[in-house]
């Protein structure tokens, strides 16, 4: 089945840095100067790091993003037609603004910082989708409205527009977000009025946890399982339910390197009705609370993983697997992303990432949980108290 992604995209620039003399040390501190290693390049974004690894996952896809006719937008151009000329094709070019990039400032051993310019992404809209590749495809991911300003402007009133008309042609629609600058125009944002707004449309809703706590709780949320400590799964199962309340069909919750939360909505008709790459199997997916543990890596960087994790989902969905596999190998695909320091060049090929799994793949262990959570023996996953699996 074919995927359209499209939303935000940048050109990453990573100079190396050593870790601290000093852990925890600032980055700066007091200093004014800093050396650092040579840098790399790489494409970033929910359409380089997402849209990228799904077709390395072997799945048929479309990007759409927005670039300035400049010479980042050509690095960027370039580095998609070096992996496949047609993966360029749908990109939108404009002179209203510069391309976007980041300045990824990522020590070993901690987690990566951004310094970001939006550019064209603060550009796009909802029209520089078009219908004809809508028509072609049969799942829609949009990635990281926060960081495009045009799509969260109105109450979410052109994102809300873009994911009518892509059910309205029969698409499976999946949303990601990312991290909220407070003093950018996204953190004055009513998010749980975007998202009410917005949801109904959203098939399956990928959020990281830190993300969804910051949109539904603000900025002075307490930490959990991204921070390091243990997931709280009764603020995890309160959240996601909300957002099935609004009419999400499938709630999954990025947790870093403590796995992912997944939370599904009880009614198969819901699913039934969630587009061409509905779940091939509603009763498989319908009423489910799990919790997956991450996959043992050697961390070489996280930037992008949580993209990869994203593929590694939707890619399962599009090929009719179970909740179970889909969440497995998302798990999977966010593991091995890690394993590199860019997004996607460590993402091994489906039938290898299967494999490696199926091979016996060490868990990253699980804090303890309250009750009414259970292990899995065969599958290593958490059933929660909502989970009406038999």
């Amino acid at each position: 089945m074919k995927a359209v992604v499209a939303g935000h995209l940048c050109l990453d620039i990573r100079p190396a840095l050593d870790a601290p003399p000093d852990p925890g040390a600032p980055l700066l501190g007091s200093r004014s100067l800093l050396l650092v290693g040579p840098a790399t390049f790489s494409t970033g974004g929910a359409v380089a790091n997402t849209g990228l690894a799904l077709h390395r996952l072997g799945v048929p896809v479309t990007l759409v993003g927005k670039l300035g006719r400049d010479r980042f937008g050509e690095m960027v151009l370039d580095r998609l037609r070096r992996t496949d000329p047609a993966l360029a094709e749908d990109m939108v070019t404009s002179d209203a603004a510069a391309t976007s990039y980041s300045i990824v400032l990522e020590r070993p051993g901690e987690d990566p910082r951004f310094l970001h310019h939006p550019g064209t992404n603060d550009t796009f809209t909802d029209a520089d989708v078009r219908d004809e590749r809508l028509a072609g495809a049969d799942l829609l991911h949009f990635g990281y409205p926060p960081v495009m300003e045009r799509m969260t402007a109105g109450g979410g009133a052109r994102l809300e527009a873009l994911f009518r008309r892509a059910r309205a042609h029969g698409l499976t629609t999946s949303l990601d977000m990312c991290a909220v600058d407070p003093a950018a125009p996204a953190g004055r944002v009513d998010w749980p009025a975007l998202l009410e707004r917005v949801l109904p449309h959203v098939d399956i809703f990928l959020p990281s946890w830190g993300e969804l706590r910051f949109m539904l709780l603000g900025a002075g949320s307490a930490g959990g399982a991204e921070d390091g400590g243990p997931p709280d799964v009764a603020a995890l199962a309160a959240l996601a339910g909300r957002c099935l309340g609004w009419g999400a069909a499938v709630v999954g919750v990025k947790l870093g390197a403590r796995g992912i939360y997944v939370r599904t909505t009880a009614d198969r008709t819901r699913l039934r009705e969630a587009g061409r790459a509905a779940p091939a199997i509603p009763a498989d997916w319908a009423g489910r609370e799990r919790l997956v543990p991450a996959f043992e890596v050697a961390v070489c960087g996280t930037t992008g993983s949580g993209d990869c994790a994203v593929a590694g989902f939707l890619a399962a969905l599009l090929r009719g697997e179970s909740l179970e596999t889909a969440t497995t190998l998302a798990a999977a695909a966010g593991a091995a992303s890690a394993e590199r320091a860019d997004a996607v060049s460590g993402l091994l090929p489906w039938p290898a990432l299967r494999q490696r799994v199926e091979s016996g793949w060490s868990r990253r262990p699980v804090a303890a949980l309250p009750a009414g959570w259970r292990r899995d023996p065969a599958t290593g996953s958490w059933r929660g108290p909502a989970d009406r699996a038999v």
